[in-house]
């Protein structure tokens, strides 16, 4: 943030929040007052581009986004390899303003002058005349504008906003304050005012200018290199018309170098390249292929879970799944097609995010199906087919552990991935599905002293698992269904059963299991809610109290988080990934899944010795 903000450092619309877009409602509403009383043939070019060219400006932007985030994930061109935080998730989420603040100039320009809506939709001299115009004057002067932003007077109170962000990604670009944000738009009005008052702009030539600059900036922004290496062996020249990603980003770790804007010859010809670019250019472009130590097999949920991937919305991912704001039916589409796009290419996991602790990197890769899916007997083949080759996968890469995460690892699916451990007894990578660190924090989650619990639903492993451990304890264990009943009484050592208790009866304070969500009503006043499934309770009673589903807080030297996993707080991670996250750190060889658990006594230990601690605390 700025260390001295200066004058116009806000933006006027801060104080609106995600009502922000309510400053272009009086232009919309004239828009649809002019058609609605002269229709569209009244309307000319300029006029009927602006909303569509500002539409597209976002759907650009988004792309960038994605694709960046799912580049750095894969690490394999990533040219700076530094730590990604909420703050500066929370700094860039208001990437919008500037599209925002564009729309607004436009109106203001087309209302005060009139060759705008006499603009034809393409001049081929005047798309010329703006292409010169930005290599010469615009080039020229923003570079010693830039220069003179990083003066400590105006670096103070205007720059350093958009330098907080030492890793950048594509939206880092336009993270400006609002009057840094109004010179950049007096100085690329050269190139789109100029041709319109000598008579020769055009709607198109202006859109593809702006699109131009959105490309250029995102591309320089991205922290992956992209630019091959054949266009600039062909066409030597070329390096001192085009930056890349890596020329910009040296500029964000250097500060005092590689200042050009899209066109690095100024630096050339003023003596500020930094001496480092071309190497840089060259490891970057080259690459490296990282084989992560652990990975985590999730999947999408519902159909809003595509926004809250990492690569997707970057400020809906920073926040857990259920904490929806009001406009996420606006962009309901984009799931949507999303979904289409998953069913028809989606044959194979992909990677969504890296994370790293000590030592040990991690990658999370999602499968393309969504809960519904998994509850369709005749999806189960193919799902089991897409585990199956990630796991293979990862052996083959040499990956120590993967872990199966939400439904994943569903018993009737592949009985908690022992269906695999069959098919391949030779694997080396190690499966975990996270029963015994699940089964141990929820332990650790019911109140000291407790007597009596009521398990409401038992068909998990962990439910079973918290249900066994807690009558060893000789906490009594009461259940109101007698087939559950039955089946959990042959599991629980004879000298323990009496703790096991079927009643339909007894009222009690402490609930655990699986299916609360629809008991929930006939639970007493004050009820302590603990379920053991990966999936949220609905939170139906005032008068009660809900756990989170079975988690803990990461150690802060877990390095690269700044999204939530799917609705657990931030920096909070499900017991279920931790456990793998384990697995490798202490070197375990065993399989845990299937009937298989690890001694959760053991498990928990290691757990808090690593720096996770329960995320009750």
């Amino acid at each position: 943030m700025e260390t001295q903000p200066g004058p116009l450092t806000e933006w006027p619309w801060q104080w609106m929040g995600n009502f922000k877009y309510l400053v272009l409602a009086p232009a919309a509403m004239h828009t649809a007052y002019r058609v609605a009383t002269k229709g569209w043939g009244d309307v000319d070019p300029a006029y009927a581009a602006l909303l569509p060219a500002l539409l597209m400006r976002m759907i650009h932007n988004q792309i960038w986004i994605s694709l960046s985030r799912y580049q750095t994930a894969r690490r394999k061109h990533l040219i700076v390899d530094r730590s990604l935080d909420f703050e500066q998730v929370d700094r860039e989420r208001s990437w919008d303003d500037q599209i925002i603040l564009n729309g607004l100039l436009f109106y203001l320009a087309y209302a005060t002058i009139p060759n705008i809506s006499l603009m034809p939709m393409w001049r081929t001299d005047g798309a010329i005349i703006t292409f010169l115009l930005h290599m010469g004057p615009v080039e020229f002067l923003y570079y010693w504008l830039h220069r003179a932003l990083h003066h400590h007077f105006l670096y103070s109170r205007y720059h350093s906003h958009h330098h907080a962000s030492i890793v950048t990604e594509p939206i880092t670009s336009v993270i400006h304050p609002f009057a840094e944000h109004l010179a950049y738009y007096l100085l690329f009005s050269i190139s789109i005012l100029t041709p319109i008052f000598m008579g020769c702009g055009s709607v198109l030539a202006a859109i593809l200018y702006i699109s131009y600059i959105d490309f250029m900036n995102n591309m320089g922004h991205c922290n992956f290199e992209l630019m091959p290496k054949w266009m600039f062996q062909n066409f030597p020249p070329l390096k001192y018309l085009i930056y890349t990603p890596s020329f910009h980003s040296l500029h964000h770790t250097q500060f005092r170098t590689n200042y050009s804007l899209f066109m690095p010859f100024y630096d050339y010809i003023y003596n500020t390249m930094d001496s480092s670019s071309d190497d840089l250019y060259e490891r970057s472009s080259k690459g490296t292929e990282e084989t992560p130590d652990i990975v985590h097999l999730t999947h999408m949920t519902t159909l809003e879970s595509t926004y809250h991937l990492r690569i997707g919305i970057a400020s809906i991912s920073s926040k857990p799944c259920n904490d929806s704001d009001w406009y996420m039916w606006m962009i309901w589409p984009a799931a949507w097609l999303s979904m289409v796009l998953a069913r028809i290419y989606g044959s194979s996991a992909f990677v969504v995010e890296r994370l790293k602790l000590k030592k040990i990197n991690i990658q999370i890769w999602a499968l393309p199906r969504y809960n519904y899916q998994y509850g369709l007997p005749w999806e189960r083949k193919s799902i089991n087919n897409l585990i199956e080759k990630a796991i293979v996968d990862a052996d083959e890469r040499g990956i120590k552990v993967l872990s199966l995460g939400l439904l994943n690892q569903d018993k009737q699916l592949n009985g908690s991935g022992n269906l695999f451990t069959k098919k391949y007894p030779r694997l080396r990578v190690r499966l975990v599905d996270g029963s015994s660190l699940a089964t141990a924090v929820v332990l650790n989650s019911i109140p000291l002293g407790t007597k009596q619990v009521f398990l409401c639903g038992s068909n998990s492993k962990v439910a079973c698992a918290t249900a066994i451990a807690l009558c060893k304890r000789g906490v009594q264990v009461i259940l109101n269904q007698e087939k559950e009943y039955g089946m959990l009484k042959l599991r629980v050592p004879e000298s323990r059963a009496i703790y096991l208790k079927f009643s339909n009866y007894e009222t009690h304070q402490t609930w655990i299991g699986d299916s609360i969500g629809d008991a929930q009503g006939r639970a007493p006043k004050g009820t302590i809610f603990i379920p053991t499934s990966q999936f949220p309770l609905k939170k139906a009673r005032k008068d009660c109290t809900y756990l989170s589903n079975p988690a803990m807080k990461i150690p802060k030297t877990m390095h690269n988080v700044h999204t939530c996993e799917n609705w657990l707080p931030r920096r909070v991670m499900s017991a279920w990934r931790i456990a793998g996250i384990l697995h490798a750190l202490e070197g375990w060889e065993m399989h845990e899944c299937g009937d298989d658990m690890m001694d959760i006594e053991k498990v928990w230990l290691a757990a808090i010795k690593h720096g996770f601690i329960p995320s009750s605390l």
